[in-house]
Formats: structure tokens, sequence, C-alpha cells
């Protein structure tokens, strides 16, 4: 798809500039549209609008680019939203003590709908629970506005599939789940997402599309804990893991590889299954038991992170306390610098109550923002780095990491992510 300028008058609000919202409307002014990057981050908006990104898939240039249009405005300012023709809401979900946190959902309907207009459209795309769209958005949106959703305004649901840092599958070329609480609703909200990706899917009302998104990542986080059980016993058993799911890979039907590591990480894994488990639990009283046994399993992972390094140094006749270990990854994935969930926090907690002198690396997260880093120090990954430890921990596989230089240097090495081989390196 071409840029144009066909759709210059058609006005744009998307609400949340992170790692969903700025991709969306970077994209959204590529084709032809004038956009408010709304967000609450003084200091983000005010990088955006020097040019300067703070997303990998967003690099400076591509920013500077749609700035250059005078059609991107990103503002901290309500009153910029006013004559929005769509508006779309990309904030965070977060759970707060195994519940739903919506409340910036509802802080962003309830702005919108001061500024909704007759024939204006609102799509949610933050991940959430089924009936989300159509219990708690439109309702507020109708309150704030005197409007009738259907009637004077339309809305839908997207679910968003921002994979950070994946150069194959990004938001461009990504197929787009889309659903409209009617048929005029869908229409809408498919011909805008049409103009922004490859292909659209369309399902027949929100809670269809919200539970697909619930839907993937209850899959990756069910098998990733799987094969995260299974490297436990299959050490306790002398089975090498990494070998057996190599071999299964090569089956050309009926399996999909998951890979052991230090847990799961990011903003979708370690939250959206518990949404579905919520909702299961409160609509029918019933306990969805595959996402409570892959919560326990992936969230104790970097404890048993822990119990390897622990049992490492005792085989050497050294304990933690006062021990050089250095963490390599604050990140939840590799090449990108999002540690938001990110399994390297519980990890770096732990060393730090075993009273190891700690230091953790990391070039593509900023120490400053970082919510991993700690009190850790935060070093380079060099040769002298790497030979002072007494222990290396893998937990993300950083193209930028000299892994070679790692595993010829490094006296102890437990890698997590089976990128190194060597006579000091254990795998998970």
């Amino acid at each position: 798809m071409s840029e144009t300028t066909g759709n210059a008058a058609t006005r744009i609000a998307v609400i949340g500039q992170g790692y969903v919202g700025l991709p969306l409307a970077v994209r959204a002014v590529e084709q032809g549209y004038d956009v408010v990057g709304y967000d609450l981050d003084k200091a983000r908006i005010e990088q955006l609008a020097s040019g300067s990104s703070f997303i990998e898939d967003i690099p400076d240039e591509r920013l500077q680019a749609i700035l250059a249009t005078g059609r991107f405005h990103p503002s901290t300012d309500g009153d910029d939203l006013a004559g929005f023709d769509i508006a779309v809401i990309s904030v965070p979900t977060p759970l707060r003590e195994g519940m739903p946190d919506l409340t910036y959902i509802e802080a962003s309907a309830a702005q919108l709908g001061s500024h909704l207009k007759p024939g204006a459209c609102v799509i949610l795309e933050s991940t959430t629970y089924p009936g989300t769209t159509e219990e708690l958005m439109l309702p507020i949106l109708e309150d704030a506005s005197g409007l009738k959703a259907g009637t004077d305004f339309q809305a839908g649901y997207s679910p968003e599939r921002i994979d950070p840092g994946n150069k194959t599958y990004t938001l461009e070329t990504t197929p787009k789940v889309v659903s409209g609480i009617d048929e005029a609703s869908l229409a809408r909200v498919q011909g805008f997402y049409d103009d922004i990706v490859v292909k659209t899917v369309p399902v027949r009302s929100p809670k269809e599309a919200e539970l697909t998104k619930l839907l993937e990542n209850t899959f990756r986080h069910v098998n990733i804990a799987l094969v995260n059980e299974l490297a436990m016993f299959a050490r306790d058993l002398g089975i090498d893991i990494w070998e057996a799911i190599d071999a299964a890979e090569s089956k050309p039907f009926g399996f999909m590889p998951f890979r052991p590591g230090p847990g799961v990480g990011g903003h979708c894994l370690p939250i959206d299954p518990s949404y579905l488990s919520w909702r299961v639990k409160q609509s029918l009283g019933q306990t969805f038991r595959f996402v409570e046994l892959a919560n326990d399993v992936n969230e104790h992972m970097p404890d048993y992170v822990i119990r390897r390094l622990v049992a490492a140094l005792n085989d050497r006749e050294l304990s933690v306390k006062g021990r050089r270990v250095l963490v390599l990854g604050l990140a939840y994935k590799k090449n990108t610098g999002d540690d938001r969930e990110s399994p390297s926090t519980r990890v770096i907690e732990l060393l730090s109550e075993l009273q190891a002198d700690l230091a953790v690396c990391d070039p593509h997260v900023d120490p400053a923002r970082s919510h991993a880093i700690g009190t850790a120090e935060h070093v380079e990954l060099t040769e002298a780095e790497v030979a002072k430890a007494d222990a290396i921990v893998v937990l993300v596989d950083h193209d930028a990491f000299d892994l070679d230089m790692v595993a010829r240097s490094g006296t102890y090495i437990l890698d997590t992510r089976r990128c190194i081989e060597g006579p000091a390196v254990e795998h998970l």
C-alpha cells in the first residue's frame, strides 16, 4: 500500500502512544490521515514532538518524516481530541491483585465521549476480557456525549497484534481482526484498517474479537508452560529437552515448537490469559484450570533459574552472597528494549535478596527508565566484565551480545536460551 493524501480530511485520534499506539499513529499518517497522538506522559510527547522515538520498530527517520507532513500532532492536551472522526484507544490494561484494571480505558472513553460527535467512530484496541467494548466502553461514551451507540455514532473492537522487534510481521503485514457493534460499525472499522494493514479479518461481534486476542496469548502461555515444566523434569531425568524439541520439530504436521526460558514477559503473556480466567470465574463461577496452571509454572521459572545458579555455585564450593553475578538481558524478548513484566526483574530481585554482587547488561534498555534493574550495577559487556564474574546468567539472547566472547572468557554460564555452547556452559 502506497502513501496517499486522500484521507487528510479524516481526523484520527490515537489514545496512548506506546508500543501499540505509536506504530498505528505513524502508519495512519503515512496513509494520509491527520492524526492526534495523545498520551498523558508529557516527557514522551515532548520526545515524539522533537522527532526522537523510544521504540525500535519506529526509527527516528520515520517519525521525523511524518512530523514533516504536518499531519502528526503529539499532544497531552485533551482539547486537541475535538473533532475526531475515528478514535482508537490503545492504553494499558494491567492486572491489580489478580483483577483487571480498566481505569485507563474508562478515562479514555470519558474523555473521548466529551468530544464525540454524530457520525464518529470509537475503536478499542486494548487487550481485555470479552464484553468490555459493549458493557463498559459504550455506556461511558453514551453518558459523556448524550449520543446513542449504533444510532448516532459507531464503535468496534480490533485487538492489537504488535510483536516488538519482529521485522517480518509488523503492524502493516500482520492480518488485523476487526469487529463492530453493528453492520455499519463493522464496515467503518474494517474500512479504516484496510488502509492500515495488508488484510483484515472480520468477526461477528466485539466479543469474538476480544476472545480472539485472549485465545492467541493463552495458547502461547500454556505451551510455554508445558515446555518449561518439561525442562525441569527432563533435567532431573538426565534428558536434553532442547534436543528433544529440535527432533520433534522435524515432524511436518501436528507439532509447533515452543522452547523453555526464564519466564514470560511483555504486556501480553503474563497478563492476558488471566483476563480470560477472571472473566470465566466472574461470569460462570468456574476455574480456567489450564490458565491457572500455566500461570503457576511460568511465574516460578525465575525461582528455578536461581535454584539452578545456587546449585551450580555450591558444586564449586561457592555461595551466592558476595559473588559477582553478571546478568545478560533486561528486556523480556530478544532485540528489544521492552522490559515490561520481564522475568529479569524477578531474577534480579532474588539475586539481590541473596546479596550477590550484581551487575546487569542490556544495550537496548535505558537503565534510567528500566523496570528491571533495581539497585544492580549497569555495565557494558566487555571481556573484563565477563572475566570478573563468578557466574553469568544469560536471560536474553540479544544479537548485540558477543556470546562467543562470553563462552571463551566466562568461568560459569547458565544459559536460559540455549544460545551458547562451551565447557563452562549449562543450559536451562
